[in-house]
Parts: C-alpha cells; structure tokens; sequence
C-alpha cells in the first residue's frame, strides 16, 4: 500500500532499528545503537532518515483496550451495493469517521468490506452497526462475527 512515499532501500542495519523499535518505541537513542551494533551518531542518523522517508510513521501508546471498557471486539463483512470508484471513495471517507472501526479493509472476496469493531458489549456494538455501519454509503448488507478470544494481534 502506497502512503505517497518514496521506496526506501533498507538493508540489515534499518531493519534491525525497525525491529527493536517495534518493541520499545521508547527506548534511548544509545540503548538502540547497543542493541544493533553501531555507534549512536550513526544510529540517530539512519533512525531520522526512517521517519523522515516515512518508513516509520510514527509512535503511539499501545493501551489495554479492557482497561478503557472496550474488550468486546466484532468483524463485521459489509457487502455494497456499488463498488464503483467513487462508491468506494464515499464509503471509504464515511468508515474513517466511526471511531470504533479499528480496521476496514477491501478484500477480493463475496463481500466487499472487512471491519474489525471494538466497543464495551454486544449491546453497543449493536448500535454500532446498526446506527452507523449500515448507515454507510452503498451498503447493501452486513454479517457479523464475534471474536471469542484475541490469540495474537499487532499489540501482543
């Protein structure tokens, strides 16, 4: 997926930083030229180049969703009833307003839409896609699948 950057060439050393810093965001400058074997000028040097060429987008805060209230987590499948380009535009500009889809993605499947959704309980998530997910623009229909227990994802 293109972000209007430029290809970056990365060798070991890049993805080495990547790596630890995908672990710990947060760790010092010298710590992290510890860890992959360079001196910490160097290190800062290739670490500035990674954000500023956009490899690396950014850091956050990774919080206990269940700590907020928000541990119940549903995919929703959302076929349209248009997948023109501009349908696709219009829906996509609509699902980025709804602060409870996590994720959307377009698949090549028999739905059009995958939508992880987190919310505090069935009964919000409810209103959630019924209020706001079939309220999108061009949805023709919604399937819904309740995830028992998160195994693995991007945070653990």
């Amino acid at each position: 997926m293109s972000h209007g950057i430029e290809s970056v060439d990365l060798d070991n050393l890049d993805r080495k930083i990547i790596a630890v810093l995908r672990e710990d965001g947060r760790i010092t400058v010298t710590d992290l030229a510890k860890q992959v074997g360079m001196s910490k000028t160097p290190c800062q040097v290739r670490m500035r180049r990674l954000i500023e060429s956009g490899v690396i987008r950014g850091f956050r805060a990774v919080v206990d969703p269940a700590s907020l209230g928000l541990d119940h987590v549903a995919f929703a499948e959302v076929k349209l009833s248009d997948t023109r380009e501009q349908a696709l535009a219009e829906f996509n500009r609509a699902v980025r307003r709804i602060p409870e889809v996590e994720e959307c993605h377009m698949l090549a499947s028999n739905f059009d839409y995958l939508l992880k959704v987190r919310t505090a309980d069935i009964r919000r998530y409810r209103v959630v896609l019924g209020e706001k997910i079939s309220s999108l623009p061009h949805v023709a229909s919604t399937s819904t699948f309740v995830a028992m227990e998160t195994v693995k994802d991007i945070d653990s």
